[in-house]
């Protein structure tokens, strides 16, 4: 598998993960708060269970006591056993009461009694005492209590199912909330891996070419003091790609070009990596020219160690795409407010309707992330970048960067020289 396509499985898997990861949590939220509605729900319901006992018990026990025959409370009938044996009963009383046994033992001596009897398919609460040297019985009719707790329990369930959708709104809030932060630590994880391989591929391969060709110059003899240039370039490099592991480690914690900017000479960047690439270059075959157009200085303001790196992504980027025998101009050049960047090749050239392509990460065919992060780089300087060319003619990658307003380039330039004319 290649290596785009082991980063594109990547972050699908990664996505999978986190979309577990968040209906989990969804599902473990909206169960906890449905498991707390329904468990008020419950106790609201056996708190009104208790009560309707209670009042149904107090006003028996009133009704049974105090309240006249004739003239019972709303919801209850009484019921009168006399000494002769007669049963007087309240106006609309059911004619399938009283309960004539639980009167007789009452009537005996017995303790008041009460007690839940179904008569006709309907529930009653009976409540029966003696009262004078009568027997009275009290009858309340449960079908509205019923209807109250049936009443209760379709409101409990609307509460429940409102409130489980209510539950999983919120939990997708809370899972999305707690996951994007793992999301994008797995992403800053994945880029920070990616730039890692990417931003260290030239300055390694240039440390190791100049390696190369310094231990084959000393095992062909060369004088160890005629490669002391060829050793300083070494510790250079060795310096700088030091630095780049800095920026990177910075770039983790999103504090790359938060450095304070200062002035940095492209012209003498542009010129110290045409030298470190001479190497890698003359073992390709290819010439590498700098050149500097225009008057004036070509310094902008920025993060050196960064600007060092879109330099070098540029270079390397010509270097992968020419051939033998081929040519990279560097030039640079300064309008008034704007120093101008140019990294130009005759290798194999690119298409001009996919530029925008090549500055998208493991999309431009062939021209990896370096692309990607130059423009991250150059954006950070509040610059831009472009790129043009066609196919077989070499591509022309432009970096347009703010001048340095601290150097004032000259209002004119000294007029050219004109050839000298032979006798």
């Amino acid at each position: 598998m290649s290596l785009p396509a082991r980063e594109g499985a990547r972050p699908e898997l990664e996505r999978r993960l986190l979309k577990r990861a968040r209906h989990r949590i969804t599902a473990q939220v909206a169960g906890a708060i449905s498991v707390v509605l329904a468990l008020a729900g419950v106790l609201v319901y056996c708190l009104m269970v208790h009560q309707q006992a209670a009042s149904a018990e107090r006003d028996l026990t009133a009704a049974v006591q105090r309240s006249p025959i004739a003239h019972p409370p709303p919801c209850l009938w009484l019921y009168a056993l006399r000494p002769d044996g007669t049963v007087e009963s309240s106006p609309g009383a059911p004619v399938a009461l009283p309960v004539r046994a639980a009167m007789d033992q009452v009537a005996t001596g017995r303790p008041p009694r009460v007690e839940e009897v179904q008569v006709d398919g309907r529930a009653y609460l009976i409540r029966t005492q003696r009262r004078g040297d009568a027997t009275f019985q009290a009858v309340l009719d449960l079908r509205y209590q019923a209807a109250e707790r049936r009443r209760l329990l379709h409101t409990l369930g609307g509460v429940e199912i409102g409130g489980l959708l209510a539950a999983l709104l919120v939990g997708q809030v809370i899972s999305r909330r707690a996951i994007a932060p793992l999301g994008e630590a797995l992403a800053r994880q994945r880029r920070f891996s990616a730039d890692v391989s990417h931003e260290l591929r030239g300055p390694l391969t240039r440390l190791h070419t100049r390696a190369q060709l310094l231990s084959r110059r000393l095992r062909g003899g060369t004088d160890p003091i005629l490669l002391i240039d060829e050793v300083d370039q070494l510790v250079t490099g060795t310096r700088q790609l030091g630095e780049v592991v800095e920026d990177l480690l910075r770039s983790a914690e999103f504090q790359q070009l938060r450095r304070p900017f200062g002035p940095v000479d492209l012209a003498l960047v542009a010129s110290g990596l045409a030298v470190a690439e001479s190497a890698r270059a003359e073992a390709k075959g290819v010439t590498i020219e700098v050149r500097c157009e225009g008057p004036g200085d070509h310094v902008v303001r920025g993060v050196e160690s960064a600007l060092r790196r879109v330099v070098s992504a540029l270079l390397d980027n010509a270097l992968g795409h020419t051939r033998v025998g081929g040519h990279i101009w560097v030039t640079l050049s300064r309008d008034r407010d704007l120093v101008r960047l140019t990294v130009r090749d005759d290798g194999v050239g690119l298409d001009p309707a996919h530029t925008e392509r090549l500055f998208t990460r493991f999309v431009g065919a062939g021209f990896g992330l370096g692309l990607a992060l130059v423009r991250e780089v150059v954006e950070g300087h509040h610059g831009t970048i472009t790129a043009d060319g066609r196919p077989g003619a070499g591509a022309t990658f432009t970096v347009r960067l703010p001048a340095d307003p601290a150097v004032t380039p000259p209002l004119w330039a000294p007029p050219a020289r004109e050839p000298e004319r032979r006798p």
